[in-house]
């Protein structure tokens, strides 16, 4: 039993805005973060968009909010949505 709890504590987790919520019990988050370029040191800003299960449909669009690998639930959704971090000003 404490094998299994372990091991979920050791999902990956992140953190990024809600884009779209449009599908039911589905979320599109994007998720920033920055690179350094090789030849010319300039920081770059780049995002990746990740689709997340969100069982109660608690998160609208702009909410920050943090999500968590799973299992396969559809083709595309990999990521649950944990907890939401900051509601977004309406």
């Amino acid at each position: 039993m404490t094998e299994n709890t372990e091991s979920r504590n050791q999902r990956k987790t992140l953190r990024g805005v809600v884009v779209s919520d449009k599908m039911a019990k589905t979320r599109v988050i994007s998720v920033d973060h920055t690179i350094s370029h090789k030849v010319y040191d300039k920081t770059l800003r780049r995002h990746r968009k990740f689709y997340a299960h969100d069982e109660a449909n608690e998160s609208k669009a702009g909410d920050l909010v943090e999500i968590a690998s799973t299992r396969p639930l559809s083709s595309l959704k990999r990521w649950r949505v944990v907890r939401i971090l900051e509601k977004a000003a309406r």
